[in-house]
């Protein structure tokens, strides 16, 4: 009866490890061969049409994976009945491009291979094929993984970085979510893509103690002519909510590491950024990649690979999804 006892705790504690999904490169190469070549050229007709469309799925991607792993569970949409993880008030910025993106893949590929491919893959891939396309460098992802049965707007909460967070808070997020300071600082630098809403950052470059918005101030860490070019520029913030300032002031559209460069001169968007280059922890990483962008690309690359395939969905929890906006047992 005791030894009974101990297999039973013996494969309790195992099964973890047991039903952890086979990913491989060439996963669909007989279920859906044409699936690489599929997703590609919706990517490509995509982001020619709309060229913020890289820097929405990226961050469409971190989004959903920092939140119980990439597990598509961003992209469901909610019902009267449940609030899903899209409508958080840290998601309801995400971008419509990105969602369009995923849903114009998922439609052509049910065409060729119906119920196959899962929607968690296809924004893994997606990602991946818009940062190469950007400029950026080539990403080693494998797929398998299967889309959650889960989307709840109270799992986000405590689980995505704000700009105004302490660097503490925003290591123990990363590091939560499987990832060292290494590692988020080059996955940080996807930021070199991409803009921000005033009302992120505003509180950083208007002087709250002033009534007067055009007050000569200036934040720890910025560029005094920057932060008075981003106050004429968000000025109206509070009567247009799509007031924005990009990410990289110099190449907004290029996936390169001149946001680290920025970072040392003071160009640092939002608050969070600036920050990294400051705390000594960070610091180190900042200056090497911003001294050197191969070993960004490596670095960044390689965290990419590492962060898609940690906490992944099996047929024990998850399911491929027909549409990913809506779970396969919804019923209107």
């Amino acid at each position: 009866m005791k030894s009974f006892g101990l297999r039973c705790l013996f494969i309790l504690l195992t099964l973890p490890y047991l039903l952890q999904a086979d990913l491989s490169p060439d996963y669909y190469s007989k279920t859906c061969p044409e699936f690489d070549q599929t997703l590609v050229q919706v990517v490509t007709d995509k982001q020619i049409a709309a060229p913020t469309t890289a820097a929405g799925t990226l961050r469409l991607f971190f989004h959903d994976c920092m939140v119980d792993g990439c597990d598509a569970s961003i992209l469901v949409a909610s019902t009267p009945r449940k609030t899903s993880e899209r409508d958080a008030d840290i998601n309801r910025s995400l971008p419509g491009d990105a969602f369009d993106l995923i849903t114009r893949i998922k439609t052509a590929l049910e065409l060729k291979c119906p119920n196959v491919v899962s929607c968690s893959d296809i924004l893994v891939g997606a990602t991946r094929s818009l940062v190469k396309m950007v400029g950026g460098p080539r990403i080693n992802v494998k797929y398998g993984r299967k889309d959650s049965l889960i989307s709840d707007m109270d799992r986000v909460e405590g689980k995505l970085a704000r700009p105004n967070m302490t660097m503490d808070h925003i290591i123990s997020i990363f590091e939560s979510a499987g990832l060292n300071v290494q590692e988020m600082v080059a996955l940080v630098g996807s930021h070199t893509i991409g803009f921000s809403h005033c009302k992120e950052f505003a509180s950083r470059i208007f002087n709250s103690n002033s009534a007067d918005h055009s007050a000569d101030f200036c934040p720890e860490g910025m560029n005094a002519k920057y932060a008075a070019e981003l106050r004429k520029l968000c000025a109206n913030y509070t009567k247009d909510a799509e007031m924005s300032a990009f990410n990289d002031v110099f190449t907004p559209g290029k996936f390169d590491n001149m946001y680290y460069k920025n970072l040392q001169h003071g160009y640092g968007l939002l608050e969070s950024d600036q920050a990294i280059a400051l705390d000594n922890r960070t610091r180190p990483f900042v200056d090497r990649y911003a001294a050197n962008e191969t070993a960004f690309f490596d670095a960044f690359a390689t965290a990419m690979e590492k962060f898609s395939e940690q906490r992944v969905k099996t047929e024990v929890d998850g399911d491929v999804r027909r549409r990913c906006d809506q779970y396969n047992d919804y019923k209107g």
